[in-house]
């Protein structure tokens, strides 16, 4: 569609919605909205965008980055938008809307992955992650937890991960089939998605061997009597570790637990450096790790898993090392220390070490119980809903909370924009140095 149709009626909001989750999730919440009375849009910014959206009001941008602020400001104003709805906050087309929405006096909506896993999805005003606008004080937390309900899990949600493939893989065939209708798109991600595929379909083979030799790896952990830390490795694309973390990719973040483990941790003690699940190979990351293990003389004591962190894993470690990995709130629900090199939603004292990295080791203690449950349960009222992006009842559940989320959202008028010292642009360097201060205290 070359144009947006225009709408005259009366809504109680008119909401634009950007990139979303690979998936059918923007479509059904959007559908869900107009259902109710709101005037809804979107614009395509891509083949893969236009092949999960066959609701009307939608609009195909074909221009370049820097005629989309131009573009967006337009299409704000001229269709009255109220409210902005997207996927990921650090995509640069994304921080551009939020940036322009803040300076327009839009609200922004902003999904991500749940904080709290498994069973829950983000959604929190303007921002979140490392642009949450959540307190770091214990305090605070205690105090806005009061009157919020005991914590509960919620509903179960199972992710399907064919599912997830297939969607991703359909988005990535029609964003190729349809360059000719954007020639300038670029993607946000550091490679191409088939860069990825064929990374994946090398260890594809291997799957079954590999987790024969993951399991007996783990195995040998949990018999060896010895104490052992954990470091549960992120996406190498991930932007939280890219935009929200001093080091902006996986090696140097490896290398530096590496070699403060060598240095300062207990001479017995292992430590389990585990792959992120969805991680295909195309960063080696397995090879670095034992070079750098290697070259500490340490080769022997660290321990490389793929497929994730398995629950008899976590429970039983002396604590955990993260950049902001959301298994950081998991190790603190079952009271394991953890220390975080990166900007992370539940980086405060009473909840995370606050100390160097070389003290961590033999320094750390266990989470404040109380504080814990105080921050799990805000976090949960304010910035989760219960769902998931990738299985038929997931979506259900999202669709519904979401919906209750947003119409609660238009009571609130207020709009509160980032100060310049959070903007975008200076945001990686005030990271960036306070972090590396903290990581080498």
């Amino acid at each position: 569609m070359d144009a947006i149709p225009p709408d005259q009626s009366a809504h109680a909001a008119r909401y634009l919605f950007l990139q979303g989750p690979n998936g059918t999730f923007f479509a059904r919440l959007a559908n869900r909205l107009k259902s109710r009375g709101h005037a809804v849009y979107r614009v395509n910014f891509n083949g893969g965008d236009r092949f999960f959206w066959r609701l009307s009001g939608a609009l195909d941008f074909r221009g370049s980055a820097e005629q989309w602020p131009a573009f967006l400001g337009n299409l704000l104003t001229d269709c009255g938008i109220t409210d902005i709805i997207l996927f990921g906050d650090c995509r640069p087309l994304h921080r551009a809307a939020i940036t322009l929405a803040h300076r327009l006096g839009q609200r922004v909506h902003v999904f991500e992955e749940g904080y709290l896993r498994p069973n829950w999805i983000t959604l929190e005003a303007n921002g979140v992650n490392g642009h949450s606008s959540l307190a770091k004080n214990a305090r605070w937390f205690l105090e806005a937890a009061a009157g919020i309900a005991d914590w509960s899990p919620g509903l179960p949600v199972t992710g399907h991960f064919a599912r997830r493939a297939a969607e991703d893989v359909l988005y990535t065939l029609s964003t190729i089939f349809l360059k000719w209708r954007f020639p300038l798109f670029r993607t946000h991600k550091p490679w191409h998605p088939l860069a990825e595929y064929a990374a994946g379909a090398k260890r594809f083979p291997l799957t079954p061997l590999t987790r024969r030799r993951n399991l007996a790896l783990q195995q040998q952990v949990l018999k060896s009597g010895c104490q052992y830390y954990l470091f549960p490795l992120q996406l190498d694309a991930d932007a939280q570790v890219r935009f929200h973390s001093p080091f902006g990719r996986m090696a140097p973040a490896i290398k530096t637990v590496i070699e403060s483990f060598a240095r300062a941790a207990p001479a017995d003690a292992l430590l389990v450096l585990t792959e992120h699940p969805l991680d295909t190979g195309l960063v080696p990351l397995e090879r670095l790790s034992r070079d750098y293990a290697d070259r500490a003389g340490v080769g022997s004591r660290v321990i490389y898993l793929r497929f994730g962190t398995s629950e008899p894993l976590l429970t039983g470690c002396r604590g955990m090392v993260t950049i902001n990995s959301t298994m950081g709130v998991l190790a603190l629900s079952v009271s394991v220390p953890v220390m975080t090199m990166g900007h992370a939603i539940y980086d405060m004292p009473e909840l995370t070490f606050q100390g160097g990295l070389d003290s961590f080791w033999c320094n750390s203690a266990a989470p404040n119980g109380a504080v814990f449950d105080a921050f799990r349960r805000v976090l949960a009222a304010h910035t989760q809903i219960n769902g998931g992006f990738y299985s038929e009842k997931g979506l259900t559940l999202a669709v519904a909370g979401a919906v209750t989320r947003l119409e609660a959202a238009l009571t609130n008028l207020a709009i509160a924009a980032p100060s310049d010292a959070d903007s975008p642009a200076n945001m990686s360097w005030v990271v960036g140095t306070r972090l590396e201060e903290k990581i080498h205290a």
